[in-house]
C-alpha cells in the first residue's frame, strides 16, 4: 500500500472485467472511497496479469467470465507469481462449483455482483488487509466440500500445520478463527465480540502467522481438523 506516516494508506485497487460501462461504475465506486485507489484496469485476463506485474496492486477485483483467459486461470496465474496480491472475484455466478474453483486458484474472496456497493467495498478492504471475504451462504459451501473425502486438499497445507496445538493462539484467537472459519465479515466479528474492526483485524493476523495459514481454504480445514466448526453451524 502507498502513503507515509501523515496520510491514509491507499488501497491500490486494479480492476478486471470485459464490461466497459460495470467496470467504468466499480471505479467510480471504488475511488469514491477515502482509502481506495484504483490504479489500473484490464479487459481480459492476460491483461490482469499484465498489469498485475507493472502497476503491483494490493488487490485485484477479478471477473470470472472474460475473454482470452478467464479469471480463475488468470487468478492462478497472479498468485503463483506475485503471492502478495490479493485477488477478489466479482461474479455473477452464484454456483458453489464457480466458487469453491475459484478458491482453489488463490482467490482470497468471492462476491457476486448483485451485492450492495457496501459489500464489495468491505470485501476489498478485507482480502486486501489479508482476510477473506466469503458471499453469504458460501462458507457452508466450503466447510461441506472440505468434509467431503473426494475435495481435492491444498498441498501447500502440511500435516504439521494441521497438527498445530490450538493453545498457540489466546481465547479471543480462537474466537475470530472459528467466526472467520464459518465466513463471518470482520464488521460482523467486531459487533458480536464487541470489538473494533481494527482490532478484529489484528487478531487475524496474529492467529493466521501463529498457525503459519495462508489463505481461507487453510484456515476452513485446519478448524474442520480441529473440530471447531460442523457443516451445521
Amino acid at each position: 500500500m502507498s502513503g507515509d506516516s501523515n496520510t491514509v494508506q491507499l488501497i491500490r485497487v486494479l480492476l478486471a472485467d470485459d464490461h466497459d460501462i460495470l467496470r467504468q461504475g466499480l471505479k467510480l465506486l471504488l475511488a469514491a472511497q477515502p482509502d481506495i485507489e484504483v490504479v489500473g484496469e484490464a479487459r481480459t485476463g492476460k491483461e490482469a496479469i499484465e498489469q498485475a506485474q507493472e502497476l503491483q496492486p494490493d488487490i485485484i477485483v477479478m471477473d470470472i467470465s472474460m475473454a482470452e483467459m478467464d479469471g480463475m486461470e488468470a487468478c492462478q496465474h497472479i498468485r503463483m507469481q506475485h503471492p502478495n496480491i490479493q485477488v477478489l472475484m466479482l461474479t455473477m455466478h452464484e454456483s458453489e462449483e464457480y466458487f469453491l474453483q475459484s478458491l482453489r486458484m488463490g482467490a482470497a474472496g468471492y462476491i457476486v455482483k448483485k451485492a450492495a456497493p457496501a459489500d464489495l467495498c468491505m470485501a476489498v478492504r478485507t482480502t486486501a488487509h489479508g482476510g477473506a471475504f466469503l458471499y453469504p451462504g458460501l462458507a457452508r459451501a466450503l466447510i461441506r466440500a472440505y468434509l467431503t473425502p473426494q475435495m481435492p486438499t491444498n498441498p501447500a497445507l502440511s500435516s504439521s500445520t494441521l497438527n498445530t496445538p490450538l493453545d498457540v493462539l489466546t481465547p479471543r484467537e480462537r474466537e475470530v478463527l472459528i467466526l472467520v472459519a464459518e465466513g463471518r465479515t470482520n464488521q460482523e466479528i467486531a459487533n458480536q465480540l464487541v470489538i473494533s474492526i481494527k482490532t478484529v483485524q489484528a487478531h487475524r493476523a496474529n492467529m493466521m502467522e501463529k498457525l503459519g495459514l495462508q489463505d481461507i481454504t487453510q484456515l476452513v480445514r485446519f478448524a474442520i481438523a480441529h473440530g471447531l466448526i460442523t457443516s451445521e453451524f
